[in-house]
C-alpha cells in the first residue's frame, strides 16, 4: 500500500473512530467502503481491530453507565450471528451477501422511520445481537441491529452497552475469522499502523458529544445506518462495473 493510499485509509478510519466513540457504532459503515476501494484484503479483519481498539476507549469513558445484563443477552445472540457470519463468507459470493445484508439493514430503517421502536428486552437483544454478529462478522457492518435497540437510551448508556457488546463480540469475531483465514500477518500490520488515527478520532469525539443530545443521537444513529447500508449497495455497484 502507498503512503497516499495509506493517508486515505487512516483518514477513513479517524472519522469512522470518531462516529463510533460519539453514537456507539459507525466504524464499519464510514470506513469499510474506502477500504475496500483501497485494499478488500484488509476486510473485514482490520476494521474489527481498530473498532476493538476505539470500543475499549469508549468503554473506559462511558463505564458508570453499562448495563451488563442487557450486553449480556445481546452476547447470547453473537455466537451464533457469528458463526454463520463466518459460514457465509466462505460459501456465498461477496456481492450477494453484501447486498443482502444491506437490503436487511434498510429494512430495519424503514421500520423505524415508520415508527418501530424496539424495546431492549431480552428477546429483542438476543435477535439483534445474532443479527449484528452475522453482519459484523461477514462485513465489518455489525452496528444497526444493536443501534436499534438501544436507540431510546440515554447517551452515555448507548455507547456504553454498544460498546461492551463490540468489544467482547470483535473478539469472537477475530477469533473465528481467524481460523477461516480471514485473518493474517498484513491484516493485523496495517492495524497496528492505524492506532493513532483511531486515538486521534475517539479525542475528537469529546466535542462531538457535546452536541448530541437523545433526539439527535437516534435521529444520527438512524441516519447512519441508512447511509451505511447504501454505500455498502454502492461499493459492490462499483466493484462490478
Amino acid at each position: 500500500m502507498s503512503t497516499a493510499a495509506f493517508a486515505v485509509v487512516a483518514a477513513a478510519v479517524a472519522l469512522a473512530s470518531c462516529m463510533q466513540a460519539s453514537i456507539g457504532f459507525g466504524m464499519g459503515m464510514l470506513a469499510a467502503p474506502v477500504v475496500a476501494l483501497i485494499d478488500p484484503t484488509l476486510l473485514p479483519g482490520t476494521l474489527i481491530m481498530s473498532a476493538s481498539v476505539v470500543t475499549l476507549l469508549v468503554l473506559l469513558r462511558e463505564r458508570e453507565s453499562l448495563d451488563l445484563r442487557g450486553t449480556g443477552w445481546a452476547l447470547v445472540g453473537r455466537v451464533p450471528g457469528t458463526i454463520a457470519g463466518a459460514l457465509l463468507l466462505v460459501w456465498l459470493p461477496e456481492s450477494g451477501l453484501s447486498l443482502l445484508l444491506a437490503l436487511v439493514v434498510i429494512g430495519g430503517v424503514v421500520l423505524t422511520g415508520f415508527g418501530w421502536n424496539p424495546a431492549p428486552v431480552r428477546r429483542n437483544l438476543v435477535t439483534a445481537g445474532a443479527a449484528s454478529g452475522l453482519l459484523g462478522t461477514a462485513t465489518s457492518i455489525g452496528g444497526p441491529p444493536m443501534a436499534l435497540v438501544f436507540s431510546g437510551e440515554e447517551n452515555a448508556a448507548v455507547r456504553s452497552n454498544l460498546s461492551a457488546f463490540f468489544l467482547v463480540g470483535s473478539m469472537f469475531s477475530l477469533a473465528v475469522l481467524a481460523v477461516t483465514g480471514h485473518v493474517n500477518v498484513h491484516t493485523a500490520v496495517v492495524s497496528a499502523w492505524l492506532v493513532p488515527a483511531i486515538v486521534a478520532g475517539f479525542l475528537l469525539s469529546r466535542w462531538v458529544n457535546r452536541l448530541l443530545d437523545r433526539g439527535r443521537l437516534r435521529t444520527v444513529s438512524i441516519a447512519v445506518s441508512a447511509v451505511g447500508a447504501a454505500l455498502l449497495v454502492g461499493q459492490q455497484v462499483w466493484l462490478a462495473s
